[in-house]
């Protein structure tokens, strides 16, 4: 999966056991919708999740953007093990990480 948005916290590095590095971030998201099946119909978007990186260079790669910095990031979704009131069980563990500009 493919999602924009901007980082709204600082991500976090650290490392595993085994010495790899992991940042964690939080992403929001805002966009506008159509509705299936309804001519016109838009909807707002807007949520927050999760972020991890492993792995060098994405983990410093991240830990290096700064708060409301616009990002793209790719990924697959998996399930958190550490749950914040700010996020969905639900996170992306990044696999592709692109800072954009802001008329991106």
């Amino acid at each position: 999966m493919e999602l924009t948005g901007r980082l709204v916290d600082p991500a976090e590095l650290r490392h595993s056991p085994a010495g790899v590095p992991i940042a964690r971030g939080l992403l929001e998201h805002e966009s506008t919708q159509s509705e299936a099946g309804e001519a016109g119909a838009e909807r707002s978007i807007r949520f927050r999740v999760g972020l991890s990186a492993a792995g060098s260079p994405l983990a410093e790669t991240l830990q290096a953007l700064g708060v409301g910095d616009p990002v793209r990031v790719a990924g697959h979704m998996r399930r958190s093990r550490q749950r914040t009131p700010e996020t969905d069980p639900i996170i992306i563990s990044v696999s592709r990480l692109e800072r954009l500009t802001e008329t991106e």
